[in-house]
């Protein structure tokens, strides 16, 4: 029997040499918009192509922060239940933070190798590993839905009496003037009273 720390090593030396890069390490902005009962986040395809990591990791890490049920679409994903994007943007940085940087060298050229059921993040720039947690979803930074001065990309789900477009981002009821049914637009919010909020078209 192996201890711990020579099955590490052992998985080390296995591990292909994985060249760094020094270009700035960016994370696309998610794109979503609500269909239905749904959010689609459409890029979330090319987000799980720059962190470097399996997309159904990634997508099993999502639904479970954000408890709710999922399934990846070609390149997109698409979660049950309505969400904004500071809430599925404050994961992703979450799930980056946990599997994707390291933690000595803050570099994100890492990869994730199991040895002897523990999920270890190997740093390819500076040698380093540390095994990785669940990261405890209270941890996860909690913000309103909507917010007065905020931008938001909004699917528009009916129009109201007076004309102007009615759309549903979590408890929040948002108007938005001159927009028709089934329209993708991006909005500004103004005000906000009670659950009504009123919106302006961004530019």
């Amino acid at each position: 029997m192996y201890d711990y720390e020579e099955l590490l090593n052992r998985a080390m030396a296995k591990m292909p040499d994985t060249e760094t890069t020094d270009a700035r390490f960016v994370i696309p902005e998610p794109r979503i918009f609500s269909e239905g009962k749904t959010t689609i986040l459409e890029n979330f395809g090319n987000i799980a192509d720059i962190l470097n990591r399996d997309p159904d990791h990634l997508m099993k890490y999502l639904t479970r922060e954000l408890g709710t049920a999922g399934k990846i679409e070609g390149t997109r994903a698409v979660f049950q239940g309505r969400f904004t994007r500071a809430q599925i943007s404050d994961n992703i940085q979450a799930y980056v933070d946990e599997y994707v940087m390291c933690s000595e060298c803050g570099r994100p050229d890492t990869q994730l190798v199991r040895v002897d059921r523990v999920l270890i993040l190997r740093c390819s720039a500076c040698g380093a590993h540390r095994p990785v947690k669940k990261r405890k979803v209270s941890n996860v930074v909690v913000r309103d839905a909507i917010e007065e001065g905020g931008t938001y990309e909004l699917r528009i789900d009916a129009v109201g009496s007076k004309g102007d477009g009615i759309a549903k981002i979590d408890k929040y009821t948002v108007f938005v003037p001159g927009a028709g049914k089934g329209d993708v637009v991006k909005v500004k919010i103004k005000k906000i009273s009670g659950n009504l909020a009123f919106s302006e078209r961004a530019a």
